[in-house]
């Protein structure tokens, strides 16, 4: 059995690339692996450093792991904030991480360009929280996306650095969990890219139908094919990659048989599209609202996690500070 750790960031709701690109994988993962699953609230600070409602944030994004099958009593889940050891090996692991390692990294770089006037610390440090985060668990594997290939990297490398410069076989250096496949890319409805928040672009699990709706009919498409057989736009290529997740089989068929004969009328199509993604998003979005109803069963949630997580880092910081040479008088 694997030990697994994966974060998401709390800065957020949930969309459709999370839960068909990562969380229906997490769900069978959850029974066959040790897996930590936690908020990211500390790393949410790195670009929102004065959140409107970090809380209300965190309560969100965790009804939204239950409503979609994490289950508390097989996996740990918590919230980041909730265990103080990370920090303290975070801080430990900055000792050994260098400033022009860290300044190389793809993410980093992005994200100066996107805030230049808010490029501080945490920002740069992001991979060693990261790392703190995974090898405080002694994880084996960490689903990961290709925009975090580079960080796991680093990960492996912090620990491979950690066990070199002390001479132990302490850190295991963690694998990536593809699930055995090619993990799902959901596009977004703007044509371009994947589907995401902060690119506006996204369908998320809390939406009301109304919302997925108007979402969907305002979805960029193109004029049409203008030859029999011609391929899809990338715009409408996206669209058939969301279908092909969310609706029946032959319903993609006959909008896909539609488009080769040029008789496809992108109005249908997403009509048929809003309503296959209600039917998916629906029981989920009950099942939130629910959830966040009930605040003593997230409450227990939250509690058992951070106890669970906390004995797991505790153990790895008490062993780490005696690898180092801390010792007790």
């Amino acid at each position: 059995m694997e030990t697994v750790v994966s974060g998401i960031r709390s800065t957020g709701y949930l969309h459709l690339g999370n839960y068909f690109g990562a969380i229906k994988n997490f769900v069978k993962m959850q029974r066959e692996n040790n897996c930590f699953f936690f908020i990211a609230d500390y790393h949410s600070l790195t670009t929102h450093p004065k959140p409107d409602d970090i809380h209300g944030n965190i309560r969100q994004v965790l009804a939204e792991y239950l409503a979609c099958g994490l289950d508390p009593e097989i996996a740990t889940i918590f919230i980041q904030s909730d265990v103080p050891e990370v920090v303290e090996l975070y801080l430990l692991l900055n000792m050994n991480a260098y400033v022009g390692e860290l300044e190389r990294t793809t993410s980093f770089k992005e994200k100066i360009r996107k805030q230049p006037d808010n490029i501080n610390a945490g920002l740069l440090t992001y991979p060693v929280l990261m790392a703190a985060d995974i090898i405080i668990h002694k994880a084996t594997k960490v689903p990961v996306g290709k925009d975090q290939e580079q960080h796991l990297e680093m990960t492996r490398r912090f620990a491979r650095r950690f066990n070199t410069m002390y001479g132990v076989d302490y850190f295991p250096e963690p694998d990536a969990y593809n699930f055995g496949r090619k993990l799902i890319k959901i596009p977004g409805l703007d044509g371009t890219g994947k589907m995401g928040k902060s690119e506006g672009n996204g369908i998320f699990l809390a939406d009301t139908p109304d919302e997925i709706r108007k979402k969907v009919m305002k979805a960029v498409t193109d004029a049409g094919p203008s030859a029999p057989g011609e391929k899809p736009s990338e715009p409408v290529k996206n669209l058939f990659t969301i279908m092909s997740v969310v609706s029946d089989s032959s319903t993609l068929k006959y909008f896909r048989e539609k488009h080769t004969s040029c008789e496809i009328r992108y109005g249908e199509m997403k009509k048929q599209l809003a309503e296959d993604i209600i039917k998916v998003t629906t029981p989920i979005r009950d099942r939130i609202i629910e959830i966040l109803t009930d605040k003593k069963y997230m409450a227990g949630v939250v509690s058992a996690g951070a106890e669970k997580a906390r004995a797991s880092a505790s153990k790895t910081i008490r062993e780490v500070r005696e690898i180092i040479g801390y010792k007790p008088f």
